[in-house]
């Protein structure tokens, strides 16, 4: 990555301001400003994760080089986190997208602002710039919004395809843990009687999002697929193949009304460009020609509606540097260049599954221990460790498999879908679909996948339970993606009634029999060469942090011997370090198991524990957040515990439970 140090503007920095509401509430802000510019466009990007030490070294590299090139660039801590006053009650709350319309205001009507605001962010950016633009507030020209979703039922980290994401508790651990931390004592006097008022009003998040188990109001507020057309500002959307965040940039490309273009690369949950695996994009010159065009006036650069990255097919890893491929793009989606074959699934009288070959009548019970998905890798990729999917076949050996003859090469662009027809034994059952990439040595990459609760088959808002024996067809969406099955290799269709840890099994094992199926595969050819291209990534300088602990990832597997338990352990040290401009030192740690035996969907455990480390001027301030989960046949049972340590002396405690029924889950 280049590091720019010759900009068109000196920049200077403002590192805390305050930004005033109609309430009396103050939110903090970090300003960086273009010397000499005169009124200038600003780009907004507000956050709950801290602009002091959560995000200081991505804001880093990014918005003073934006500065640079003449905007004005605020990174806002909202209500309730970092620095800023308030409470925070949930995430992507009415009172949250008001607060931003408030903010995008106050930045118009100030004298160095020319009345033109953008938004960018990604992750809960990317979620809250699309939400405030489908409010409209006059300011708002144009959004970058990275990593997002258009529906938040379907695809955030609570649910997907009516099956509960084991994330569901994750991240309700993360901002027990994020949102119970105390502001920097040298902005606030007052930090200790924020402190304390965070703790003691810090909400548990996780019974909230366990009693929203389909598809209601509450998951509706948010979703700007519920109308398009309320998005008046102009969109840039971007995503990355190795997040679980993609499918958000083709929906939006496919359904804005206005200016809008996509940008899919191989990423995990970062930025494009500091983002693993490579190759990065010179993000932030194609997010200027963006802004250049909506918040200055300047020429559109004609970019292609949606550009993809099409990875060339690769032995499966939980960690890649870098991906092989090339850049694709179409003037729309769906794109005119992409057409849909069908495969159909079968069997040989010898009972192996088949994709592709003539179809015939078959019967193939799908009946998966519990801890199949062991390999299936983080739902979100972000923390640049082990978190990959790895290699498919000990998961595929517990699910019903139908693989394909040797094909010519195969560029796989779009969204497949697998459907089946089956019938269950049991009133509730998951499953969990797989597309796999089968190389000559035997191993298996996943190219993408998606799940299903039969329970949700007709509408994700009013389950129905099964009637057991009786036979439906469903049809299971998978994940877009643009992979290239290179010529001599296989495809394989993977079938399981459990993905662990994954998601959270179904109350009883469940014995679900297919009687025939396709796979619709959607097909682009494409040359050896990019159809596009991109300028290398370039940055601000970085922030040099002065290391204290460094970071380490680790992810393991352990089967007690004596009892039969399967437990996925994760631990996340983010290290600790001191930034040196404000002095301010900050750490953290994560740590988290999932214990199942494979025949029993009730022995399910999931347990988290966070630790959050501030320093300074001899003041240490920690906290402790537990999470615990378990459920039985017709109950969750949750259990949460919050701590503050105020150099090593326990100054709260506050222990949480709660019990949630189970609705066709």
């Amino acid at each position: 990555m280049k590091i720019a140090t010759d900009l068109p503007h000196e920049v200077t920095e403002t590192p805390h301001l305050w930004i005033p509401l109609k309430d009396g509430t103050r939110l903090a802000a970090r300003l960086w400003m273009p010397e000499g510019a005169g009124q200038v466009p600003a780009i907004l990007e507000y956050l709950p994760y801290r602009r002091r030490d959560g995000t200081a070294v991505r804001d880093q590299l990014t918005h003073p080089w934006f500065a640079g090139h003449g905007y004005a660039c605020l990174r806002v801590d909202m209500r309730g986190n970092g620095d800023s006053d308030g409470l925070m009650a949930d995430e992507y709350t009415a009172l949250e997208q008001s607060d931003a319309v408030e903010v995008i205001d106050w930045i118009a009507a100030q004298p160095w602002s020319n009345g033109a605001v953008g938004m960018m962010g990604i992750s809960w950016g990317g979620f809250n710039a699309l939400q405030v633009a489908a409010l409209a507030p006059e300011p708002l020209k144009a959004i970058v919004t990275l990593c997002s979703t258009t529906d938040r039922y379907a695809d955030d980290i609570h649910y997907k395809g009516g099956c509960m994401l084991t994330e569901n508790l994750g991240w309700a651990a993360t901002m027990w843990s994020f949102s119970s931390r105390a502001p920097d004592p040298a902005i606030r006097d007052d930090w200790r009687a924020v402190w304390l008022d965070r703790l003691e009003s810090e909400p548990f998040l996780a019974k909230t999002w366990f009693a929203h188990q389909t598809r209601d109001g509450y998951w509706k507020h948010g979703s700007v697929c519920e109308d398009y057309s309320a998005i008046k500002a102009a969109v840039m959307a971007v995503g990355g193949w190795g997040d679980s965040y993609k499918n958000a940039v083709p929906q939006l490309v496919e359904n804005i009304e206005g200016p809008v273009r996509g940008i899919n690369g191989p990423w995990m949950h970062k930025y494009p460009h500091f983002a693993y695996p490579e190759p990065r994009i010179g993000f932030l010159q194609e997010a200027k020609g963006f802004w250049d065009t909506h918040l200055k006036g300047l020429p559109d650069p004609g970019r292609p509606a949606y550009a993809m990255y099409l990875l060339d097919g690769a032995a499966p890893s939980t960690w890649y540097t870098h991906r092989p491929g090339r850049w694709i793009a179409e003037p729309a989606w769906p794109g005119p260049n992409v057409t849909e074959q069908s495969l159909p699934l079968g069997q040989t009288p010898q009972g192996h599954g088949t994709l592709g070959a003539a179809p015939a009548p078959f019967a193939a019970l799908v009946a998966s221990p519990e801890h199949c998905g062991m390999d299936a890798g983080e739902y979100c990729a972000i923390f640049l460790g082990p978190e990959m999917p790895g290699d498919q076949r000990r998961d595929d050996a517990l699910s019903v498999t139908f693989d394909s003859a040797a094909l010519a090469q195969t560029d796989i662009v779009g969204a497949p879908s697998v459907t089946l027809r089956l019938r269950s034994d049991t009133p509730v059952a998951h499953l969990a679909v797989r597309l796999n990439h089968l190389l000559p040595d035997g191993a298996a990459t996943r190219i993408t996948w998606g799940l299903l609760n039969l329970c949700q088959r007709n509408s994700r808002e009013h389950p129905e339970a099964l009637t057991p024996g009786e036979e439906i067809e469903v049809t299971i969406p998978l994940d877009h993606i643009a992979y290239r099955l290179p010529e001599g290799h296989r495809l394989r269709v993977s079938v399981s009634t459990s993905y662990w840890p994954m998601i959270w099994p179904s109350p009883e094992p469940a014995r679900v029999t297919l009687t025939g199926g396709a796979l619709a595969l959607p097909i682009r050819p494409s040359g050896d060469g990019d159809e596009l291209t991109f300028p290398p990534p370039e940055a601000a300088p970085p922030l040099a942090l002065q290391e204290i602990r460094p970071e380490a990832h680790t992810r393991r597997t352990e089967i007690d011997q004596r009892t039969g338990v399967v437990s996925l352990i994760i631990e996340d040290d983010f290290g600790k370090a001191r930034d040196p401009n404000h002095g301010l030192i900050a750490g953290s740690t994560l740590r988290e198991w999932w214990d199942i035996h494979p025949d029993d969907p009730l022995s399910a455990r999931g347990r988290t524990h966070w630790t959050q480390e501030i320093e300074r001027d001899g003041t240490s301030l920690r906290t402790e957040a537990f999470t615990a989960l378990h459920s039985d046949a017709t109950t969750f049972h949750l259990s949460g515990r919050i701590e503050a340590w105020e150099n090593d002396r326990l100054i709260y405690a506050r222990d949480v439970t709660e019990t949630v029924p189970r609705d066709h889950l």
